[in-house]
């Protein structure tokens, strides 16, 4: 049985890839250069253009269960060569903007949406992963915490419950492999409800360094990302999801824990394992 995993060298899909060879599964892993994608040896790597559904046909030969990473073009028309190529189940990358989407990422949350639909359309079996606030969007500090202990941004107070790409990887591979997960639409989080003046005081704990967050006006948070070169789409749905988050605080939920049998890992374990970036 071979798995594909599409998104292979991002940063759920790379743990997808080490946990699935881990419990000995043949795994066909996509990237657009596979010399440079740095993936384990034990996993076929093949070349595959995300934009170009045309570069995964080759790709989905002999495969029974594909990890599927969102937001490809012409997603039907690589959805039906799936459907024909004999593919069985399908794991969804989505996100929490799905059931989100009346609040502040409406446009997000649509787009998910469509791709769970697609999905669903094939017929085939399927679960969808949909996790909120990735911990690695933290890694947005990272050069400024390096470079001066400091930590910018807008909405200090807002209150999110970071999710360590691992845990959203060990969800999709207990998909994958187990019966009893299909045709669910799981909400995954963190075990941690924390404000972002507390996400950075917990980096500067695992590293021991005094840092501090400088807040800034939304107007300079959003000149700030615009210098960094984020696309202006990405920062509007960042800036008023962490609007709303102020005034909102997103929930804890507990479906990792029940998935994997183990509580979510937390923040401070995700700053343990990326230290390296703030160093």
């Amino acid at each position: 049985m071979t798995i594909l995993v599409t998104g292979a060298t991002g940063s759920v899909g790379r743990h997808v890839v080490d946990g699935l060879l881990a419990k000995g599964q043949q795994v066909r892993a996509t990237t657009r250069d596979p010399q440079t994608a740095g993936l384990p040896a034990a996993a076929e790597v093949v070349q595959a253009d995300i934009t170009d559904p045309d570069t995964f046909l080759p790709a989905l030969e002999g495969v029974e269960k594909l990890y599927l990473f969102p937001h490809f073009e012409r997603l039907e028309y690589f959805l039906e060569a799936v459907r024909k190529a004999g593919v069985r189940r399908i794991v969804t990358l989505s996100s929490s903007s799905t059931v989100q989407r009346l609040r502040t990422n409406k446009e997000a949350g649509d787009e998910h949406l469509h791709v769970e639909q697609a999905v669903e359309d094939t017929g085939l079996e399927w679960t969808h992963l949909r996790p909120g606030m990735f911990a690695g969007n933290t890694g947005e500090w990272a050069e400024s915490i390096k470079l001066n202990g400091l930590a910018y941004g807008a909405y200090p107070q807002a209150r999110m419950v970071p999710i360590h790409e691992r845990d959203i990887a060990d969800v999709g591979i207990a998909a994958l492999l187990e019966d009893s997960h299909l045709y669910a639409r799981y909400s995954l989080t963190g075990p941690e409800q924390l404000s972002r003046v507390e996400l950075v005081q917990i980096i500067g704990e695992v590293l021991g360094r005094e840092l501090k967050f400088v807040e800034q006006t939304p107007a300079e948070a959003v000149a700030f990302f615009l210098a960094q070169g984020w696309p202006e789409d990405v920062i509007t749905m960042i800036e008023g999801y962490r609007a709303e988050a102020t005034q909102r605080a997103d929930e804890v939920s507990d479906v990792t824990e029940r998935v994997l049998g183990r509580p979510a890992l937390t923040y401070r374990e995700w700053v343990r394992d990326h230290a390296d970036w703030f160093q």
